[in-house]
């Protein structure tokens, strides 16, 4: 998947600002402070915030097969009423997936008899990963995946990731838990202020800045990202977060043709 100079504002204010990128198979991190346009980058490549100005260009777009992105994006409305197996029998039925496959990959099995608006908000995260990862799909993007998790949930959500990502699939999380990103990352984008300020293979990056973990590389990246920016005037960093956070407030998904609850077709 290659983005091409990708550009999104919200209310005349650039939350990304001329990103370009090349997304091979394997996991991908994104991390980056909060409001450096995380979720909007993850929104754009699965289809749901569509770009200003720029090309994403996805994996099996040309070929015509309709394949689909599996989508995990912050907040998931899943409706009531249903059990976790009755939801995710649901989508599988439109991407030829296996429910209860899917809810073991993130150890759901036990609960899959149960309504979704009586499990945890835990485990209702991990039940949209294993939504997103439904019928195998060749580009699966999940924001924040161990959001409100406990460390064990954590930790299977990071490995139910790494697992999906195969020599042909293209697996992309945002996240704060630097930690998980040194156990699982292929490789790390850093964002700040809507600009790309890292991105490469973890373990050459680390290298490059002569650092042990991603926690150390973020420092680094970062300090060098700041000293490039004391000449700018105001502070756009606040107005893109402020920008992002009304965003992902709003629910706009911009492009209806996608499933944001988890699955989207293509």
């Amino acid at each position: 998947m290659v983005v091409d100079d990708l550009t999104r504002t919200y209310g005349g204010v650039p939350v990304l600002d001329s990103v370009s990128l090349a997304f091979g198979s394997g996991l991908t991190a994104v991390i980056g402070p909060n409001g450096s346009g995380k979720s909007t980058l993850l929104g754009a490549l699965a289809g749901t915030v569509p770009p200003i100005t720029g090309e994403i260009r996805r994996p099996n777009a040309e070929d015509g097969s309709g394949k689909s992105i599996g989508y995990l994006p912050q907040q998931v409305p899943f409706r009531e009423g249903f059990t976790a197996r009755e939801t995710l029998a649901f989508y599988a039925r439109l991407v030829d997936g296996d429910p209860d496959a899917a809810l073991a990959s993130v150890g759901l099995s036990d609960a899959a008899d149960k309504a979704v608006e009586d499990l945890s908000g835990g485990m209702q995260r991990l039940l949209g990963i294993a939504q997103a990862m439904l019928g195998d799909p060749p580009l699966v993007v999940l924001d924040e995946p161990a959001s409100g998790l406990d460390p064990g949930m954590r930790e299977r959500a990071f490995r139910t990731a790494a697992t999906h990502a195969t020599d042909d699939v293209t697996v992309v999380v945002s996240t704060h838990n630097l930690d998980l990103v040194d156990a699982h990352a292929d490789r790390v984008v850093m964002l700040a202020r809507g600009r790309v300020v890292a991105a490469g293979d973890l373990d050459a990056l680390r290298n490059e800045y002569s650092v042990d973990t991603t926690a150390a590389l973020y420092e680094a990246a970062g300090r060098d990202a700041a000293l490039s920016e004391t000449a700018d005037d105001g502070d756009p960093a606040r107005s893109g977060a402020a920008a992002e956070d009304e965003q992902n407030m709003s629910g706009d998904d911009g492009d209806r043709d996608v499933h944001v609850t988890g699955v989207s077709e293509q």
